[in-house]
């Protein structure tokens, strides 16, 4: 039953909450390392042609099948790497196509999961190859523990699979894999089925059952080779890696550091008030990314900055709906609770035994009195010169917004320079922001 917004009640709310000013804002920009690469077709075409991954390469024989992933967040340069990847198969006699490898995410049903990728711009006319999505597995060994292995029906029957990732931080555990390579063979090609498996215990070993179940799947599936994309603090391709089977278990966790070193961060450790103006499934796996905003669904991760209110004010188009990572925040509005469709994130949250993230924080009619609600609701802090961050995502942070009570933070701290005069918030008529772009 949809919740009422009653104009009596919230105006009523909005009476309580105007009794508070907020404080004037102004842009900071932070600076991360900027290293990337111009040319990313290049780049793997240069990978691909090192000569121990080109002797992998040459296991393709004329008409071989090659079965490539795709995954559920939204990669810078995916679509012109995949693309590049399905031409040299082509042009070594592959016969390539793209499985869409998200465990459980596109509401767990093929049509979700091609619907994702297409949302992303991998196309069959985009990549140049047919794109298989079928929600069925298939058993392709047993974990040390006893637990079933099982993969997408099409790439186990494939000749070939060539498992491509971004490898980076998890937002709810740490460990020598997290999102990477081996997960991606473990819960992406897993399909919901895999994945639930996997999740099984909790997020506390979920290293290790991505470690146990990808090398099962490492023996007993015909893994061409991985590709792992590392990405710098500006979302930007840095390194792409072509790596043997063989070598995925050493390498993949060599790469993990560097993505961990490369990852963008608040550099200001602390806050009363966060501000997200937009989450999703696209800036993150978990809607906000909790290596930034702090907020993690686990006790088994850490880090990001330390506020005590966190408010997101909208939801991301590209989410589709998927608001799993809401209930990290303390408010949000009623424009992201209208966008939201709760079954595709209790999918998820179902899936990975974890649904602290599935939950709806408090709903105030608009940005305005999101914010409001947060000031109000902080305790021990000055209410006259609160802290506020405010960012447009966890994604995008190299330009910060922050209040005036950080101004002298802001001029103490390494890598933040202050690029703009302090200015009032500015909400439209209906008491919304425009939102800064990132």
């Amino acid at each position: 039953m949809p919740m009422k917004f009653d104009e009596e009640s919230y105006s009523f709310i909005s009476k309580l909450l105007n009794v508070y000013t907020l404080p004037r804002m102004a842009k900071v920009h932070q600076t991360f390392d900027d290293q990337k690469i111009d040319d990313v077709s290049s780049a793997l075409i240069d990978e691909l042609n090192r000569p121990e991954i080109m002797a992998t390469l040459k296991k393709i024989k004329r008409g071989d099948t090659v079965a490539i992933t795709s995954g559920s967040r939204q990669l810078r340069n995916i679509v012109k790497i995949t693309s590049t990847l399905v031409e040299e198969i082509k042009k070594l006699g592959g016969s390539p196509f793209i499985i869409p490898s998200m465990g459980s995410h596109g509401g767990a049903t093929a049509k979700g999961q091609r619907e994702l990728i297409e949302s992303f711009g991998i196309t069959e006319d985009a990549v140049n190859c047919p794109i298989i999505s079928d929600m069925t597995t298939v058993k392709v060994g047993t974990a040390p523990d006893g637990k079933d292995v099982y993969i997408d029906k099409n790439a186990a029957r494939a000749d070939h699979v060539l498992v491509l990732n971004r490898i980076k931080p998890h937002t709810c555990f740490h460990g020598p894999y997290e999102s990477g390579l081996m997960k991606m063979m473990a819960i992406g090609l897993g399909k919901q089925h895999g994945a639930e498996i996997c999740h099984d215990d909790g997020f506390g070993k979920m290293s290790g059952n991505i470690k146990n179940f990808g090398k099962v799947i490492l023996d007993n599936v015909n893994i061409l080779l991985g590709i792992g994309l590392v990405e710098n603090a500006y979302d930007q391709t840095c390194i792409i890696r072509a790596i043997t089977p063989d070598m995925i278990p050493i390498e993949e966790p060599k790469l993990l550091e560097i993505a961990r070193s490369k990852m963008p961060r608040i550099f200001i450790p602390e806050c009363d008030i966060l501000i997200v103006d937009r989450m999703g499934k696209n800036f993150s796996g978990g809607g906000m990314d909790p290596n930034v905003t702090g907020r993690f669904v686990t006790p088994y991760a850490q880090g990001g900055i330390k506020a005590q209110r966190v408010a997101v004010l909208d939801l991301s188009d590209e989410a589709h709906g998927n608001c799993i990572g809401v209930g990290c925040a303390d408010v949000t509005t009623k424009r992201l609770y209208d966008k939201a469709h709760p079954a595709l994130s209790y999918i998820n949250g179902m899936t990975s035994l974890v649904i602290l993230g599935t939950k709806m924080p408090m709903v105030m009619l608009n940005d305005r009195d999101a914010i409001l609600a947060c000031l109000r609701t902080c305790t021990g802090i000055d209410r006259a010169k609160p802290r506020i961050i405010r960012i447009a995502n966890t994604l995008q942070i190299s330009d910060i917004y922050v209040s005036e009570a950080l101004k002298e933070t802001v001029e103490k701290t390494e890598g933040l320079e202050l690029v703009s005069d302090f200015k009032e918030f500015e909400f439209d008529e209906n008491g919304n922001l425009e939102y800064v772009n990132a």
